[in-house]
């Protein structure tokens, strides 16, 4: 054999290898509402979405600069040790990502800001975005280390709900 055919037979396995690696690590996990989500250690399940003009009541309301959203969403640690939740995102169609508000304030059974699941704990609540009237992916991590953790995606789509409308104190409840 010629020592190109050498190197030829050396080197195309390799590329094979690594190519079948890269095509592994960039497949993309996509889910419906209402499925249970398996992702590492922990099962998500996102219930339902609703969209708001408002949140809150009486003189402590609290309105977006958009449109806030709000999505349930349960998350059981099937694990063997505590997970730390980040602040989740949403992907919009043009792929950019917006982070879930820091603010909790008046959403109505709110998952909190720092937020973790111990083993065989379940935690349920709302997360809330401000955002514009819009279908989104929710993006879920597996609670890794950044850079390292495994994320798959649930399709939000627009659903336009009847919302309560603008809520004004009214002299009655002033007291």
């Amino acid at each position: 054999m010629r020592k190109s055919e050498i190197i030829t037979a050396l080197v195309l396995p390799l590329c094979l290898v690594f190519s079948g690696c890269s095509q592994e690590n960039s497949t993309r996990l996509d889910y419906k509402m209402g499925e249970k989500i398996p992702l590492g250690p922990l099962t998500y399940n996102v219930i339902q979405t609703s969209w708001r003009n408002q949140l809150g009541e009486g003189f402590k309301i609290r309105s977006p600069q958009q449109r806030f959203l709000l999505i349930s969403i349960s998350v059981t640690n099937g694990g063997g040790k505590e997970v730390a939740l980040p602040l989740f995102k949403l992907e919009t169609d043009r792929g950019e990502s917006i982070t879930e508000s820091d603010n909790p304030e008046g959403v109505p059974n709110g998952i909190g800001i720092l937020r973790s699941v111990t083993p065989a704990q379940t935690l349920q609540g709302s997360l809330l975005f401000d955002v514009p009237l819009a279908g989104y992916k929710l993006i879920l991590t597996d609670g890794g280390e950044p850079g390292l953790e495994k994320t798959a995606f649930v399709d939000i789509p627009l659903r336009m709900d009847v919302d309560q409308g603008v809520q004004v104190p009214t002299p009655d409840k002033i007291k």
